[in-house]
């Protein structure tokens, strides 16, 4: 599947372009237009309790649509996300998942499966639900961000902390640490962050500049 990204870096919209019989899955209502030809339908990945999981508690769709490509043509879907901001496809391979935060999968190829995992308790008193969507399996994946999105290379031994509500992705199997962000829980909550996450490589983490 090729991804044209436009109107990056503000109002970014995402067209997957789709060989003949070529499938894209889509978060519910992410689709913004399609051409003609394209089969859409709707349905749960994984079965219920995995649907049930990504919705509840992943912060997800409980269906998931799948655009079927034309059999003789070449067709598009256009997936944009509600806030403002860019969208980065990302290659994920067999050997390392991929980790998003709530609200940051717009889409992905036919190879992806999604699963929903707990991301920390930094995620859910961070205002993320505590959970995370693991992207595994192989293809690309289209992941929006509200507001500007950074993406930061880290080497063995390099990381930092974050504030969960400004995380947006990162490769899985990185070592991910809940702490509070100062000596006690007093200074910590008059601080307005309370628990921070520190994120340290190897790894690529994404982060976005609005919460």
């Amino acid at each position: 599947m090729q991804v044209e990204v436009r109107h990056n870096p503000s109002f970014a919209v995402a067209r997957c372009v789709l060989a003949p019989g070529e499938q894209v899955k889509a978060e519910s209502g992410a689709m913004a237009m399609q051409s003609f030809g394209v089969e859409v339908s709707a349905q749960m990945q994984g079965g219920f309790m995995s649907a049930l999981k990504r919705s509840a508690l992943g912060g997800e769709s409980f269906f998931i649509s799948t655009f079927t490509g034309h059999p003789q043509a070449q067709t598009w879907v256009d997936v944009a996300a509600n806030l403002p901001g860019d969208i980065v496809v990302l290659d994920v391979d067999p050997a390392r998942a991929l980790v998003l935060t709530k609200g940051s999968w717009l889409a992905s190829e036919a190879g992806i499966a999604l699963d929903t995992k707990w991301g920390g308790s930094s995620m859910f008193w961070g205002g993320e639900g505590g959970f995370t969507v693991r992207c595994s399996g192989q293809g690309k994946v289209v992941v929006a961000s509200y507001g500007a999105l950074d993406q930061h290379v880290l080497a063995e031994g390099q990381g930092f902390s974050i504030d969960t509500g400004h995380l947006v992705a990162y490769q899985d199997g990185m070592n991910v640490q809940v702490r509070k962000i100062a000596k006690g829980w007093v200074q910590s909550a008059k601080s307005g962050e309370m628990l921070v996450m520190d994120i340290q490589g190897p790894g690529t983490v994404w982060t976005q500049s609005r919460n």
